[in-house]
């Protein structure tokens, strides 16, 4: 491991809290160090309080924040003398703990502070960092971590024995300490837990991390626990990768995103006695919040498996309670044998980090076993950090009650107009979105963790397959289809009607839709609640002259809709259709065009915009938020219905 530090870019941080934003980062954006909020720093500096006095404050990480990215204001001031005298403490619970500890802050807006505050107030150097070390844990997690870890680095640090975060740990470490001669010391390693590095100098603190590191690294290396590389593919089918996101689904009770990890290293872990390596236990403890204990492993019948899951839970919580309410059983990610391995999550931000964690933990426990044997934490101390109250407070604090919250939304015709407003109302309204285009900036327009964009030509069979195997694949299944895409051909009278404009209209406009459907319904029959939105047209009820390819197109398209909702209606699939009519923001209505148009009618444009019965204009967003009515709540009893958003027409049948 190389250190990051960068004198010039260091020399633009002139105060010590400056300097702890600085190092924290640099920390933070090596993943094999912390991940997802893991870790926190601090400083020790001074602050001039109301009353003119100067008081000794501890900077450290408050909670929710991540390393990476963490700001000034991500770091809570407790004041010294406070969190020095709870050390003395003989006893104190967390509950309390927390509530001193915020009490001691001179910002009641800032985060609360690290449960490990009072451990770095104890620390008797300015800055002190404490990582996750991918390498350290390795190592500490094998039969013989302890003697390994006095071989690597002698009396050059402190080894603690494991024990639970928060004031339990700052107690035994404080009387560890009391004789200890600070200054021959360059870090602790706690066991099955991590590192911590400290000095009056931030990029000493930082740069002891990375020779410590680089140390256990080399370590690993030098002692054979090397990860062989394969190129093994899966062989699961995305139809099964549904059926398991359903069955999971169920178990928790919502809908839930499950993202495949089919990575090498994950292949490669898959194919291991499972039943020896994945069921010990995590890496550290602090994972279990985010992962469960273990995983399900899936072999040949899911819906068996699982069930066997949920019973082995139950038995690991029966036989480690006190006082505890169960939490849901279902599992948080899932080894499919041989084939590598799901995430689950409430949305898609909480099935990645779960497949980041278990990246990590895949090559450490590989790792650990080449060195002697995996060894993890009993069950009783990891249940005790599963059911901590303050890990279950972090758990509520990142509730989501988003009305789409894990569901997966596939929407054709979404680069730009109509179908860009609703895959972004869907995608804001907790769904994960699909969204297919034959524009290939759609995969550039989206491109995040819970929106994907996938450049299709929705008239091929194959495309629409691979794009289907995409959403499956990225997030577990399908959901919500909306079906959008379309074109608006030249207009011609019948009498000189091309044949070509003709078969392009029924080729795009009805045919792209029949493919839709049927290389869905499979996926729709396991989904959640779920539906199919046709935006078809207001000239299917009310055709124009001159449109007969695309009103003959629309009526077939509306037509098909009617019959999917019957078809589809004992799956509990909904199929509604809605008829949008003179929508004005999309990149076919120009400035010009607007003021042509107008024009031939004798208005002025806002009087065009406005030509209906409400006098209302009708934008791309008032078709995604009926888009979302239909494929929510408010429809969640109605199929085969037809909406026209236009206004009010007098043409209205």
């Amino acid at each position: 491991m190389k250190s990051l530090w960068n004198n010039n870019e260091a020399k633009k941080y002139k105060t010590d809290l400056d300097l702890r934003v600085y190092t924290s980062r640099l920390l933070g954006q090596e993943s094999s160090l912390v991940l997802h909020g893991g870790g926190n720093t601090s400083v020790k500096s001074s602050a001039t309080n109301l009353f003119g006095d100067e008081e000794e404050i501890l900077y450290v990480k408050g909670s929710g924040w991540d390393l990476a990215t963490i700001e000034a204001e991500g770091f809570a001031p407790v004041k010294m003398g406070m969190l020095l005298k709870m050390a003395k403490l003989e006893k104190l619970n967390d509950p309390d703990m927390v509530k001193y500890q915020r009490l001691a802050m001179t910002n009641p807006s800032a985060p609360n502070p690290s449960v490990e505050a009072i451990l770095h107030a104890i620390i008797p150097f300015k800055f002190v960092d404490h990582t996750h070390t991918d390498a350290v844990v390795t190592i500490t997690n094998t039969k013989n971590g302890e003697d390994r870890i006095k071989e690597l680095y002698g009396e050059k640090v402190l080894i603690i024995p494991y024990i639970m975060p928060g004031f339990v740990l700052a107690k035994l470490i404080f009387d560890m300490t009391r004789d200890v001669d600070w200054s021959k010391l360059e870090g602790m390693v706690l066991m099955n837990h991590g590192l911590f590095t400290f000095n009056d100098n931030a990029q000493k603190s930082y740069e002891k991390t990375i020779e410590l590191v680089d140390k256990a690294e080399k370590y690993l290396t030098n002692n054979g626990a090397v990860i062989d590389v394969t190129d093994d593919k899966t062989t699961i089918g995305i139809l099964e990768l549904a059926n398991i996101r359903r069955e999971v689904s169920k178990l928790k009770k919502h809908a839930t995103i499950s993202i495949l990890n089919d990575s090498n290293e994950a292949i490669n872990f898959s194919k291991q006695d499972i039943q020896k390596i994945a069921i010990q236990g995590p890496l550290t403890p602090d994972h279990v919040i985010r992962t469960k204990r273990v995983p399900v492993i899936l072999r040949d019948g899911a819906k068996m498996d699982l069930a066997y899951f949920v019973e082995d839970y139950k038995k690991y919580f029966e036989e480690n309670k006190t006082d505890e309410t169960l939490l849901n059983p279902a599992p948080n990610f899932a080894i499919l044998k041989n084939n590598g391995s799901l995430s689950f999550g409430k949305n898609a931000k909480e099935a990645n980090i779960i497949k980041d964690i278990n990246e990590h933990s895949f090559e450490a426990i590989l790792k650990a076993e080449k060195l002697g044997g995996y060894k993890a934490l009993s069950a009783a101390k990891i249940f005790e950090v599963e059911y901590w109250s303050l890990e279950q407070a972090k758990l509520k604090k990142s509730g989501n009650s988003l009305e789409f919250a894990g569901k997966v939304a596939l929407v054709t015709g979404g680069a730009s107009g109509i179908g860009h407003s609703i895959a972004q109302m869907l995608n804001a309204k907790g769904a994960a979105v699909v969204v297919l285009d034959i524009n290939p900036e759609v995969e550039q327009i989206f491109n995040k963790a819970d929106a994907k964009g996938v450049k299709c030509d929705l008239t091929s069979s194959s495309d629409i397959k691979s794009a289907i195997e995409i959403a499956v694949k990225s997030f577990g299944g399908i959901d919500i289809v909306v079906s959008n895409a379309g074109i608006f051909t030249p207009s011609e009278n019948l009498d000189t009607l091309s044949d070509e404009n003709w078969d392009k209209s029924m080729s795009i406009n009805l045919t792209s839709h029949q493919k839709l459907i049927k290389q869905t319904a499979p996926f729709l029959k396991l989904g959640i609640d779920a539906s199919i939105v046709m935006v078809a047209s207001k000239n299917f009820p009310a055709p124009g002259k001159g449109a007969a390819a695309y009103s003959v197109a629309k009526a077939g398209q509306t037509q098909l809709a009617r019959i999917a909702a019957l078809e589809l209606g004992e799956y509990g699939v909904r199929v509604n259709t809605l008829h949008p009519h003179a929508v004005f923001d999309t990149a076919i209505w120009t400035d010009e065009v607007l003021a042509n148009r107008a024009k031939a009618y004798g208005m002025s444009v806002e009087e065009y915009k406005t030509n209906n019965v409400l006098k209302t204009e009708i934008c791309s967003n008032d078709v995604a938020e009926l888009v979302c009515a239909m494929a929510g709540k408010s429809f969640a009893k109605t199929t085969g219905a037809q909406v026209a958003i236009d206004g009010g027409s007098d043409r209205i049948i």
